[in-house]
């Protein structure tokens, strides 16, 4: 491993039926090709060494002898390379032949993994060819003058850093795959050497269980089928090669390809074995003895170092935010999930009263919008909903007029009260200096908002509904029993990257005219609390991004550091490849160091923050998701940066 991720690759040779030292020649191209791009595991389709096709000459003495001694050539062949290769063959064993994948590397075979499950319908008839790795007595088999470990149950370990495991084309496609038993074991990998023919809507198929079992299993998979060369009398075979990891398809192959194929892909080992340690239910498995035991293969392979390893996988800069069709579909479970939520508040409590507090900014506004929908749904006349603007001293026109000319459009109550008076009175109280700017300027006009939300609630019997995201609360970019506090957060699952994209898909999908232009201009305002006076050119002054940081960046920190549990210095390694160079090394790590300072420091806010609704894989809930000492300390984090400075 390198970084915490495994370098894999799926092969599809061009092979000549029957003829097992060219394909023997091919799958050693591929090899070579393979370790010189730092691939450390390689796997090829199915019975590669004959082909797949090969049908009754199976029973060849002449084709089986052949296999065998290309599988001793090209384990010879390829001792120099520091890579595992899983090679497929037809192998006699106990009168018996069996579809088996070879592990080889460093000049030796370590194992001989068979196939369990054999088809026996229509067009796959293996039956009339080989045996299930069920009926087999033997543990063993001697081969190149020495004893190999053969059968259905062996588990390959990797220096005690990594296992994998190998199950063969049908055993997927079956209720309970093997791999399920193995990953319980513990291997972060299977590999899948296969020979599936194509059908119409196959392929979809395909990918959704090796999605699927990638992420029952928690683990990386690597698929790669028979291709181009393979007979055609009754069926196609179109070459697919898949690298799945943890659920999501990180490489493909192009299919119907009549070149040979080399795809290569990481697998992130360090996420799958974070996810495992925190699912119970994973973990469960083995305890229960549900799964029977596994043999193990213990394997000494020499650490594969680059001094520039960069993982040949996206390392997404947005990671809350998908990219194409699945940016719409996420932005519409996201705002059922906040409107669901709210709804079922409010009937619960019995509530048609609810207060937001207007800014001109993304989050009120998207805070606004929910319940705007929600009302819709339950059938509540949305003049039930109080939108408050509160201009204080560092209230824009732009942000004014926005808050107010949507609320307007939406049809709600609508009330002004500034805020500058009472916020003047009380520094007086306080021997507050009107001309210092600073954090208790700030606050206090922040706690005074609250107030007057909090109080207009109990007036009109309503809740207040909360506005801040899920990357203000992260950082505790909020004030404290300010607007900090609400009585439902419908926000709070949401980092400040996404609620971008969603204000503007609900403007896209809901709203036309006015109210769309109006939505826009919200997402093309910049982030800003407003606190500070504006410029003699009524322009923000006071820019979030400027005193804390990025938001993009920071909810890159948030995703690796609580989702993954990763270490400050992969963190900062994933963030150089991620932002490419729209951000310096040393501008990433000095924000990296801010978020970390952040975090900890202000644990004290999430452990009294309001309900809201989780949408996402992260939530601070101290409830359920996220529990911490608000008195942690941030140094041992920090030091790991100041080490690498």
């Amino acid at each position: 491993m390198n970084r915490g991720f495994y370098k894999v690759a799926a092969a599809i040779p061009s092979v000549h039926i029957g003829d097992c030292k060219y394909n023997r020649t091919k799958m050693q191209e591929l090899a070579k090709q393979a370790d010189r791009q730092n691939v450390e595991a390689i796997v090829f389709p199915e019975m590669s060494l004959t082909s797949y096709t090969a049908m009754d000459l199976f029973f060849q003495r002449t084709l089986l002898s052949d296999a065998v001694r290309e599988l001793g050539n090209l384990t010879e062949n390829t001792k120099d390379l520091n890579i595992i290769i899983i090679a497929g063959l037809p192998l006699a064993i106990e009168n018996k032949l069996v579809n088996a994948a070879a592990v080889i590397n460093g000049g030796k075979l370590l194992g001989l993994s068979v196939k369990t499950y054999i088809p026996n319908y229509k067009e796959f008839q293996e039956l009339r060819w080989f045996t299930s790795a069920n009926d087999l007595i033997s543990k063993s088999i001697n081969l190149f003058g020495y004893d190999v470990p053969i059968g259905n149950d062996l588990i390959f370990d990797i220096n005690g850093e990594l296992k994998f495991a190998i199950e063969i084309c049908e055993d997927l496609w079956v209720p309970a795959p093997p791999s399920s038993g193995f990953a319980i074991e513990g291997a972060d990998i299977i590999f899948n050497p296969s020979a599936t023919n194509e059908l119409i809507s196959k392929n979809d198929y395909l990918k959704s269980l090796i999605r699927q079992q990638s992420a029952r299993c928690i683990s990386g998979y690597v698929y790669a089928s028979a291709g181009f060369g393979e007979s055609s009398t009754d069926l196609a075979y179109a070459g697919n090669g898949i690298i799945a990891d943890n659920g999501k398809i990180i490489k493909e192959s192009e299919r119907f390809s009549i070149e040979q194929q080399l795809i290569i892909g990481d697998i992130y080992v360090n996420h799958l074995k974070y996810d495992r340690m925190l699912n119970d239910s994973f973990a469960g498995f083995r305890k229960k003895g549900i799964n029977e035991s596994c043999r193990t293969v213990c394997l000494s392979i020499p650490a594969r170092k680059t001094e520039k390893y960069i993982p040949q996988r996206t390392i997404e800069p947005t990671p809350f935010v998908p990219s194409g069709p699945l940016l719409d579909e996420r932005c519409e479970e996201i705002f059922n999930i906040q409107t669901f939520a709210l709804a079922e508040r409010l009937r619960s409590i019995k509530c048609k009263n609810v207060v937001i507090g207007i800014s001109g900014g993304l989050d009120s506004t998207l805070a606004l919008l929910v319940a705007n929908r929600t009302f819709h749904k339950l059938g509540y006349d949305t003049k039930g909903i109080t939108g408050i603007t509160m201009p204080g001293f560092g209230t824009t026109g732009r942000t004014h007029d926005n808050a107010v000319s949507l609320m307007k459009e939406l049809k709600i109550s609508i009330k002004e009260i500034s805020i500058k008076e009472a916020c003047s009175v009380h520094f007086k109280d306080i021997g507050q200096n009107p001309s210092e700017h600073d954090v208790t300027y700030e606050n206090c006009q922040a706690r005074e908002r609250t107030q007057i939300l909090m109080d207009t609630a109990n007036k009109i019997g309503g809740i207040v509904i909360g506005t801040g995201d899920l990357s203000e609360i992260a950082l505790g970019w909020d004030t404290y029993n300010g607007d900090h506090m609400s009585m439902y957060a419908v926000n709070c699952g949401i980092p400040k990257t996404l609620v971008k994209y969603l204000v503007i898909w609900v403007a896209e999908k809901t709203y036309t005219g006015k109210a769309r232009n109006i939505l826009m201009d919200i997402a093309d305002t910049p982030i800003s609390p407003e606190l500070i006076p504006a410029d003699k050119e009524e322009q923000i002054v006071q820019k979030t991004e400027d005193l804390v940081g990025p938001y993009e960046l920071h909810d890159f920190f948030i995703y690796h550091t609580v989702r993954y549990g990763s270490e400050p210095e992969q963190v900062l390694y994933l963030a150089q490849i991620a932002f490419g160079d729209k951000y310096s090394r040393i501008t990433i790590l000095k924000w990296l160091k801010v978020f970390y300072k952040r975090f900890f420091s202000q644990q004290f806010k999430r452990n009294c923050m309001p309900d809201g609704p989780k949408v996402g894989s992260i939530s601070f809930s101290p409830r359920s998701d996220w529990r911490m000492p608000s008195d942690s300390s941030a140094e041992a984090w920090i030091r790991r940066l100041e080490d690498i400075s």
